[in-house]
């Protein structure tokens, strides 16, 4: 039998190991899921809101424990580990209180006597997660799905393989009924098989835009719906006019939180050449003053990236922009997993650190002169997911907001998912959205209904 392994990013030892799904094992899984979803689709939404609200609790009065094992699986910082646990609870308080309206029927007046649309579940999804957040990347999918009437399937990631069962106790701790939610300890090569599966309605995914592409292929020739959370390469536009003190604590979050690995991380800094010196002063003193160590620590700020592998592609990405005519500003060095808060200057488009994602705690810096030159380059990405601008004076910036090709622009603020407003990217960050109404109509059939006297 195959085996996973988790093992600590920080001090390298092994956490836990875990026997694989076979094949046989799939199979009665996916089949226990398509029977339960035939009794679950039945059950009231309001009674459905209950086991969310349950859910909720439970995470808030276990919040340390999750966290905890957040830390240890892919070196989260403890305190941010909570704070995702908690974001989880609110995603499940906020559809347990508001998904049965976006899910009412909706009258549309023809010549119909009754003309209506009604939104009814589908069956069961797959849902192929990260590592990064492994918690709240779960809660902001199923939590909605699972009101509509659907039932899930959670093929986590590897390295994370603790957290995807705990969230599997967590929702039976919650009084779910059995087999509604159900975590399958399966690598990637599984995942083909698993969508081909006649029972498997739908598959959504968050991760690289290379596994975003080959999960499509394979729902789009099974004629599958999919919807794709993918890489991101948000830009950070800092205007001549941006008060520099909030704009510098505000780039400094959406950069190095959870040590820079994140899809919607700012990652390129575009910055007014008329505020360069003093920006770059101010960014670099309070840069350094963040806190490095062990994860589970409560004052760290700076953990570990969760795997080797990825640490040396990040140095890799760094030092080729080098060689092209960049500056370390700050930071730059690597030891095994943990990767120094950097700071690199003098980046220009053709560069690896401007063209590819970086998933980890750099940051590219790009000078500009106008406001139009700021979109042009932010626009100058294979991404869309998100954008940020800083500025005192809005009104100008507002014409611009329809240029942007991303799917969220935040002036004054770094980009962030909210259970109340729609989540999601255009280009390689995907298509479809989480969150907020549209999440929760992402797995549902769309029913006209037409009826005649």
């Amino acid at each position: 039998m195959k085996t996973i392994q988790t093992v600590n990013p920080y001090t390298f030892k092994t956490l836990a190991s875990y026997t694989t799904h076979s094949s046989e094992d799939l199979e009665r899984i996916i089949q226990a899921a398509q029977k339960q979803y035939l009794q679950w689709k039945d059950i009231s939404i309001s009674e459905r809101a209950v086991f969310l609200q349950n859910c909720a609790e439970i995470l808030r009065n276990n919040k340390n424990q999750y966290a905890k094992t957040i830390s240890l699986e892919m070196g989260k910082p403890i305190s941010q580990a909570e704070a995702e646990v908690e974001k989880c609870a609110w995603v499940c308080d906020y559809y347990a209180e508001n998904g049965a309206i976006w899910l009412e029927d909706e009258i549309i007046t023809t010549e119909a006597a009754q003309s209506y649309v009604r939104y009814d579940p589908i069956g069961v999804i797959l849902a192929v997660m990260p590592w990064n957040f492994p918690f709240w990347q779960v809660f902001r999918f199923a939590a909605p799905t699972l009101l509509a009437g659907n039932t899930v399937l959670l093929k986590h990631a590897s390295n994370v393989m603790g957290s995807a069962l705990l969230i599997e106790e967590i929702w039976k701790k919650a009084g779910l009924p059995t087999h509604t939610f159900q975590t399958l300890v399966v690598g990637s090569e599984a995942v083909q098989e698993i969508i081909a599966h006649p029972d498997v309605a739908a598959v959504t995914l968050t991760g690289s835009s290379q596994a975003g592409s080959a999960v499509a292929a394979t729902a789009g020739k099974y004629l599958k719906k999919s919807v794709l959370e993918l890489g991101g390469n948000n830009a950070l536009i800092v205007l001549e006019n941006a008060d520099i003190e909030t704009a510098v604590e505000k780039c400094i979050t959406a950069r190095f939180q959870n040590t820079g690995q994140s899809c919607i991380a700012g990652k390129r800094l575009l910055l007014h050449q008329k505020i360069g010196a003093p920006f770059l002063e101010l960014l670099v003193q309070k840069t350094s003053a963040l806190r490095s160590g062990d994860p589970l620590e409560a004052t760290t700020y700076i953990g570990v990236m969760a795997r080797e592998d990825l640490a040396v592609e990040l140095e890799d990405q760094v030092q080729r922009s080098i060689q092209m005519g960049a500056q370390i500003l700050l930071g730059g060095k690597r030891h095994k997993t943990y990767f120094e808060p950097t700071i690199v200057t003098g980046v220009t488009p053709q560069m690896p650190l401007f063209t590819e994602e970086t998933f980890g705690p750099v940051l590219a810096v790009t000078e500009f002169n106008t406001l139009q030159e700021a979109v042009t380059l932010s626009n100058n990405s294979v991404y869309g997911l998100g954008v940020s601008f800083f500025t005192k004076n809005i009104q100008p910036l507002m014409p611009y907001i329809s240029q942007m090709q991303e799917g969220a622009v935040f002036i004054n603020d770094l980009v962030k998912s909210d259970p109340r407003l729609p989540f999601g990217g255009i280009k390689k960050s995907g298509y479809g959205r989480e969150l907020g109404p549209h999440g929760i109509r992402e797995f549902v059939n769309v029913k006209t209904i037409v009826i005649q006297s």
